[in-house]
């Protein structure tokens, strides 16, 4: 709460510093502190700027990019105005398909005819997004969909349809021109600049390819902002206050975070979750399930056939729906294979009580992340105020049971768990054009950021759920004699070994002047904006000598790729250039003492 009175305090003072005098920089665990003021008002107002209502112009529509499907609102005003589709519908599925000839289809007639073209029809895309191809999630999701996923050339997971490869970044970026068309026609103009949603616990590997996603569909990303505190947004615009959990359970991925509402100012204090969890696993163990019975009564296996699997998994998702308010289902798809006695057809009765034992270990899956966030947030159940409900899976009764034992209360219905995200984007996109101005959001970075030190250690500079925007700076020296050059990891997790975290890119610093080991200065400096996206600098303090990079994934777009992307109309060619190996032996370097 004192943090809220400071900020607002600032708001009004209207305290302009730089983000670098502000933050200060790490020597040898001593921070240098600003001569002109108190660092913690400097610190402040520096998180404070970028969030400033200077209007930017035009439009500015909010994008909820979902893993199963996506919404788009606009401010009218100052109320935030979900956008209906050509089909009529406010939300519109993320599926991207490519027909026989080549051409492309996206959102309700590309779900329409995934029975008839599997192979050639992309769904659940976002969760990997951001994903290398040897990850295990990735591997995993290549058993469960009909479509091909393959290695690009520069290691990322990518689709292929038709012979043609696609990276999740083009994927999204279809969908993206979609909801960039819905709104034009609404509007009625070209419509340029947005807001896009990413899930909160996406690293910065996945933000940027969802930064990239949003340049290839033609538009320019003014800000990514996490889809729990974008839903709180939709919550507190009617003066709502107070400490608020939002569980937030989508398509393909969950997240939890606790905000502290007050005065306009939204400040998040923890948020956790998991990029893998999501209503395509409900769908998937029912799938498997429905599979199984049919191998247990007809003695035919299903898994092989792919226009099977996609009518079983569009039961699935049906039967999902509908025991989310009835207590049993039944499933009837005629003619779903045959053999020599003749076709075959499937009829199940599923009862709400069997799904949810089906369902059981993921539901379960949701109680740590809530657990670790009102721990981080240094707050207990009972501090907590009102608990909101996003995502479609949040309407199924088991999950609403389990929220309530979590948090000692029921759940609130203050938001639309279908739209309250994209709401929430237009909210911002409000506040960045100056329609806005009593609002204020304080987000953070979701894991700790930091590099490999000498021992394979990873070395935070910057702990997970700090403030952002924010900037970081510490020493660091050579590990060896003479030693010219050093190699930067960058890394994001919490495992105490390097090797154990997410490598988000890597480079060298050299030209350093050969010395005792020990006595070179190298000062790495980690800034994150307030998309939370990190840009990495060494720099030798004896030479003046910089190196820096804006991080994206390991193998991630590169500008070209993406541009070409765009020229050719989201048609971008199969490869993309390998990065270079890098030089890394004898390159080992360790934190000075204090």
């Amino acid at each position: 709460m004192a943090t809220s009175l400071l900020l607002r305090n600032l708001r009004h003072q209207k305290l302009h510093t730089s983000s670098l005098a502000a933050c200060g920089s790490l020597i040898g665990g001593s921070a240098k502190r600003p001569l002109a003021a108190s660092p913690f008002v400097h610190k402040w107002a520096s998180l404070a700027r970028p969030f400033s209502s200077r209007p930017i112009g035009n439009d500015v529509i909010g994008i909820d990019l979902g893993t199963t499907n996506s919404c788009v609102s606009v401010m009218e005003g100052k109320t935030p105005k979900v956008i209906e589709n050509a089909e009529g519908a406010r939300t519109t599925p993320s599926v991207v398909a490519f027909d026989q000839k080549g051409e492309l289809v996206v959102g309700t007639p590309a779900k329409r005819q995934a029975v008839t073209n599997p192979s050639n029809t992309f769904f659940g895309t976002k969760r990997l997004i951001g994903r290398r191809f040897d990850d295990s999630h990735t591997q995993k999701e290549m058993k469960m969909v009909p479509y091909k996923i393959v290695r690009a050339p520069n290691g990322d997971a990518w689709v292929e349809a038709n012979g043609q490869k696609y990276s999740p970044s083009q994927i999204g970026a279809f969908v993206l021109t979609k909801m960039k068309e819905t709104a034009e026609a609404y509007l009625g103009k070209t419509v340029s600049k947005a807001v896009v949603t990413v899930p909160a616990y996406f690293n910065d590997a996945q933000r940027q390819a969802t930064k990239d996603a949003g340049k290839i569909a033609g538009l320019d990303v003014q800000r990514i902002i996490n889809e729990p505190t974008a839903a709180a947004l939709s919550y507190g615009l009617n003066n709502k206050e107070g400490l608020v959990a939002v569980f937030d359970l989508g398509g393909g991925t969950f997240d939890v975070s606790i905000l502290e509402i007050s005065n306009g100012v939204f400040e998040v204090k923890a948020t956790n979750g998991d990029t893998f969890l999501g209503g395509e696993d409900f769908d998937n163990a029912l799938l498997e399930f429905l599979v199984s019975e049919f191998k247990r009564t007809d003695a035919i296996d299903l898994s092989k056939d792919r226009l099977a699997l996609q009518r079983l998994r569009e039961a699935a998702e049906r039967a999902k729906i509908e025991l989310s308010s009835t207590s049993q289902t039944d499933i009837n798809l005629p003619f779903i294979t045959a053999d020599a006695s003749g076709a075959k057809h499937l009829n199940i009765t599923l009862t709400r009580s069997k799904f949810e034992s089906l369902v059981d270990q993921l539901i379960s899956r949701t109680v740590n992340p809530c657990k670790n966030c009102l721990k981080d947030a240094g707050i207990s159940v009972k501090e907590v105020d009102e608990v909101l409900l996003v995502g479609g899976m949040t309407r199924v009764p088991k999950v609403q049971q389990i929220v309530a034992e979590i948090f000692g209360k029921s759940p609130s219905k203050g938001v639309n768990p279908d739209e309250a995200v994209a709401m929430g984007a237009a909210i911002q996109g409000g506040i960045l054009r100056g329609d806005v101005k009593e609002l204020l959001l304080l987000d953070v970075t979701p894991l700790s950021l930091g590099i490999e030190t000498l021992g394979g250690i990873f070395t935070r500079l910057i702990n997970r759920n700090t403030t952002i925007p924010t900037k970081k700076s510490q020493v660091f020296s050579t590990a060896a004699e003479n030693q010219t050059q050093v190699g930067i990891k960058v890394l994001q997790g919490e495992r105490e070994m390097a090797a154990d975290n997410k490598l988000l890119g890597e480079f060298e610093l050299v030209g350093i002047p050969p010395a005792p080991r020990g006595m070179p200065q190298i000062e790495v400096t980690f800034d994150i904006d307030a998309n939370g996206i990190v840009t990495v600098s060494a720099k030798d303090k004896s030479t003046g000598k910089e190196q820096n990079i804006t991080i994206r994934s390991s193998g991630g777009l590169s500008e070209d790729e993406i541009e070409k992307m765009v020229k050719e109309g989201l048609r971008a060619v199969s490869s993309s250039p390998q990065k270079q190996n890098m030089r890394r032996s004898g390159n080992r370097w360790f934190l000075l003492p204090d």
